[in-house]
Parts: C-alpha cells; sequence; structure tokens
C-alpha cells in the first residue's frame, strides 16, 4: 500500500510540474508575452512536378537517392521503383516508402527520411522595375513584400505593384504603403500569381538647365521642383521663360505647377 501511495504522488506531481500543463493552466503568461497559445501553422509544401527530392535509411546508404519530380509526378527510387509523389507531402511519402519498404521485406523497421532540395513545382512570375525579374521559387506562401525583397528588390523609385492572381484578378497597391502597414494588409502571394513593379511616372527637362533628361516623378512635383531635379538653371536660363509640353499642346506656365507623366519642360534664355 506504500509503494502504491508513494506511486500515486510522484505522479500527481509530474503531472503538476509538466510545462504543458503549466502553460495551458497559466494564460496570464500568455497575455504577458503577447501570445495567444494558438501556434501560426503554415500549410505543408505539396510535392509537384519539377522538385528535387532527397531520400535515405538511417544506418544505410543503398537507398539514398537525389531524384526530379516527372511530368508524370512520379519518381523512380531503389528497391521500391517508381513512386508517384505529386500532390503529397513530405511527409506522407516518408510513410509511404517506409510501408513500400517493409511490404516488400526489403527492410524490417526502416527510419526513412524525405527533404526537398529544390523547389521547382511553386513560382511566382516578378516583373518590371526589379533588379533581379524572372520566376522566384517559393517554398510557402510568401507576403508580396517579401517576394520584391527575394527578387532583389524595386529599380530606382519605383512604388506601384500590380498583384495578379491566377484567374486573371488583379489589385494595384502601394510598396511604401505596405512596408508602413500591419503584415494583415501586406496580401499572401501564391504559386502562378504575377507581380508586376510599374515604372515611375517620368518627366522630361531641356534646355537651359544643367543636367537635361528625364526624371522619374517620386512625389508630387511642381515646375520649381522639376527645374531642381534637372540640376537647376544655367547662367543663359530663366525661370520665366519655361515651357511644358503635355500631350502634344506647348502651355505656359508657372513655377508651382504640378508635374504630370510624360510632361516636357523647355527652359528658355533669359534677356540680357
Amino acid at each position: 500500500m506504500t509503494k502504491g501511495w508513494a506511486r500515486f504522488f510522484i505522479g500527481a506531481i509530474a503531472i503538476a510540474c509538466s510545462p504543458a500543463q503549466a502553460q495551458q493552466s497559466d494564460p496570464a503568461q500568455s497575455a504577458a508575452d503577447g501570445s495567444s497559445g494558438i501556434i501560426d501553422q503554415r500549410p505543408p509544401y505539396v510535392l509537384g512536378r519539377g522538385d528535387v527530392i532527397e531520400t535515405a535509411v538511417i544506418g544505410r546508404t543503398d537507398f539514398n537517392a537525389r531524384v526530379q519530380v516527372q511530368e508524370d509526378g512520379a519518381v523512380q527510387l531503389p528497391f521500391v521503383g517508381v513512386v508517384p509523389v505529386a500532390g503529397r507531402t513530405a511527409l506522407q511519402l516518408r510513410d509511404e516508402l517506409r510501408a513500400r519498404l517493409m511490404r516488400g521485406n526489403f527492410l524490417e523497421d526502416p527510419v526513412v527520411t524525405v527533404s526537398v532540395a529544390t523547389f521547382g513545382s511553386r513560382y511566382v512570375t516578378v516583373l518590371g522595375q526589379v533588379n533581379q525579374p524572372g520566376v522566384v521559387p517559393i517554398d510557402r506562401a510568401y507576403r508580396l513584400s517579401e517576394i520584391v525583397a527575394r527578387a532583389g528588390g524595386v529599380r530606382s523609385s519605383a512604388d506601384t505593384i500590380v498583384l495578379t492572381r491566377p484567374d486573371g484578378s488583379s489589385r494595384s497597391l502601394s510598396l511604401r504603403a505596405i512596408a508602413a502597414a500591419p503584415a494583415t494588409q501586406d496580401p499572401r502571394v501564391e504559386s502562378g500569381d504575377k507581380v508586376f513593379v510599374v515604372p515611375p511616372p517620368t518627366f522630361y527637362i531641356y534646355g537651359q538647365v544643367n543636367t537635361p533628361g528625364a526624371f522619374p516623378i517620386e512625389r508630387p512635383m511642381t515646375v520649381q521642383m522639376a527645374l531642381a531635379r534637372g540640376g537647376g538653371l544655367t547662367a543663359l536660363g530663366s525661370a520665366k521663360r519655361v515651357k511644358l509640353v503635355r500631350a502634344g499642346k506647348e502651355l505656359k506656365v508657372g513655377l508651382n505647377e504640378d508635374v504630370q507623366s510624360d510632361d516636357v519642360l523647355v527652359v528658355g534664355e533669359r534677356f540680357f
């Protein structure tokens, strides 16, 4: 009887000291550290055509393989032959391979591992004003800002991003707004999406300025600001002789006039 009571008390103490039980019984601690007690788990990666997987059995080398998922969604592996893998997770495939090895009497109780070496079946196309445009493989759902970062970030002063879903629906977003907003306003990007970073609006300036050329309109810009962006007036330039060509029409403008996309500013010479 004494030994039985001792085992009871030891078991009770173990339960009371269990970390899992302590965590469940201490909501104040969850509130203190800002957690809700719910783990945010992403969906597991689903294998597809083009992925490269590695398989192994602990303690053996004759099952080691590095193979690519073929167009039919299958792979060829030692002992078990052709195995359909497309549409399965790595854990599901691990369990299937273990079962096949045991059913075929190849191994009695194998410890199988499956890992994804190269993600090739799921990708996002990133185009436009990014430093590394192209196809970006993804192994999970990324935020839009993360995809832009993986493409090397934006070039110049580009800000507008058009996100197009596989069904053809699209929406425009501001990268600056996303950067300053909560994560809930940074949409998730899924496989098959297209991301296009729109070139910034541009104005053109020539004539009596020190740096004529084409320049992006980074923010609301006046004619006076455009003159400064063009390097300022030359010794012969006159701020009173600035012409603006907009949509094929020549206009006389003041220094406080707003500059629009594709405007052409022509700075004339001053009278002596």
